[in-house]
């Protein structure tokens, strides 16, 4: 996830220097940050709730297991392995015969690196546990040494890969952007906050997207603008002259490879892709 981040600021244009991958202490060349450093995620809610920090990242599985009082600025929808959020999950080995939480005995024993979320939610669901906390590799603990362990999943394969199988999800989680409370009732430095958030939902809002620009004879510009899946109407001008129009719009670039070529056929000219950066809404 660390890995994640840094390249996501990289591309936001807000790079993060240090002397070393493991020196905790860094700079962001931008007048709207003082300095910089790289926690885990864990910690980063408590410190920002305790006014340590003005603005963090962290997910929304540490901000509820801290229970810390936070502002929160926004999601960032990206996580280490893909676009999608993470799930903290009840998982028991595949041969087990609980399927559901009503099944799980009395004194049933957890292991989970999230011990309060994980005792608030089987309070909730009538169960009496005994929770153990784990300090990772928490999969690899049942069936030998605890009944059920809840843990974090992006994909499901740990899990799988770990002969678990899911019979509850306990919190899905995003990954967000977020203040101090004090702070962030700063006017001039929730201005900053929110700057810095546009450039980073800016750049996860490019990925995957290109910019492909065209001519078009005036007789083709309906089958050409019929082919293409733009995220809004694409851009119209007439040519000087009036001998066309110039198209352009924004798509995906998994349908590139695709829609180049039937552009072309519809009778579109001097095509262009390019890639995006950012984009603000």
């Amino acid at each position: 996830m660390e890995q994640a981040t840094l390249d996501l600021f990289e591309s936001a244009d807000l790079a993060v220097s240090r002397s070393s991958k493991v020196d905790y202490k860094a700079e962001i060349d931008d007048p709207r940050i003082d300095e910089v450093r790289i926690l885990r995620p864990q910690e980063i809610p408590i410190y920002i709730a305790d006014g340590l920090f003005d603005l963090g990242i962290t997910g929304r599985d540490w901000i509820e297991e801290t229970e810390s009082d936070l502002v929160s600025l926004g999601q960032l929808h990206y996580s280490k392995a893909t676009a999608r959020p993470v799930n903290i999950v009840v998982a028991v080995p595949e041969d087990s015969p609980y399927e559901k939480m009503q099944d799980l005995p009395k004194g049933v024993k957890v292991s989970t690196e999230y011990p309060n979320l994980t005792k608030n939610f089987f309070i909730s669901q009538g169960v009496e546990a005994e929770i153990h906390l784990s300090y990772g590799a928490t999969e690899a603990k049942a069936p030998d040494i605890v009944d059920v362990v809840v843990d974090l999943t992006e994909t499901g394969r740990a899990l799988k890969a770990a002969g678990l199988k899911i019979i509850d999800t306990i919190i899905t989680s995003h990954t967000e952007l977020v203040a101090n409370r004090e702070s962030a009732e700063n006017p001039e430095l929730r201005h900053a906050m929110d700057q810095i958030h546009t450039l980073l939902e800016g750049t996860l809002e490019a990925r995957g997207k290109v910019l492909v620009k065209m001519n078009v004879e005036t007789s083709q510009l309906q089958d050409v603008l019929e082919a293409i899946p733009s995220m809004k109407a694409p851009t119209v001008n007439e040519l000087a002259k009036g001998e066309g129009y110039a198209v352009e719009t924004v798509v995906a670039k998994s349908e590139i490879n695709v829609l180049i070529p039937e552009l072309r056929d519809k009778g579109a000219s001097d095509i262009i892709e390019l890639p995006l950066s950012k984009i603000v809404h």
